[in-house]
């Protein structure tokens, strides 16, 4: 698309369904390097991704081609076919989250997202989405928030 400029970098956060605990230790690093590599195929210019058993954190850039549910669309049923198609019985929730980053937070967020595994020491993954909900004004009912 000529003559068209964006730096639409986006946090999104989306969950294992149920909020199982089925990416184990050994399979995390295959799974993050596959869903970079799906956000490559789409043009999506990925920064971070990382997470932890029950969820996952990307970091990228979403280029002006492709709708945000879309690319999550595309994310989530290429990854769960390469969990099942390896053996593991897998499925991600519904929805997702997603927060803008701003060009100047983008090492804090990538950072963020490489250390979740240190981070979930401290905190549960429904606490880190409350905190994240409530740090970008976003309006929610706690009761939904987790189906």
């Amino acid at each position: 698309m000529s003559h068209t400029f964006t730096q639409n970098h986006l946090h999104v956060v989306f969950s294992t369904k149920e909020r199982r605990k089925s990416i184990s230790l050994e399979v995390q690093p295959e799974l993050w390097s596959y869903m970079t590599g799906i956000c490559r195929n789409q043009k999506m210019v990925p920064v971070a991704v990382g997470g932890v058993a029950d969820h996952v954190h990307l970091l990228f850039h979403l280029p002006p081609t492709i709708a945000l549910s879309r690319a999550l669309n595309l994310l989530k049923a290429n990854s769960s076919k390469w969990m099942n198609e390896h053996g593991r019985e897998f499925a991600w929730q519904e929805g997702f989250s997603a927060f803008a980053v701003s060009a100047s937070n983008l090492q804090k967020v990538a950072n963020y997202i490489r250390n979740q595994p240190v981070h979930h020491k401290k905190m549960s993954f429904e606490d880190e989405l409350l905190s994240l909900l409530r740090k970008h004004k976003i309006a929610f009912d706690p009761k939904y928030v987790f189906g």
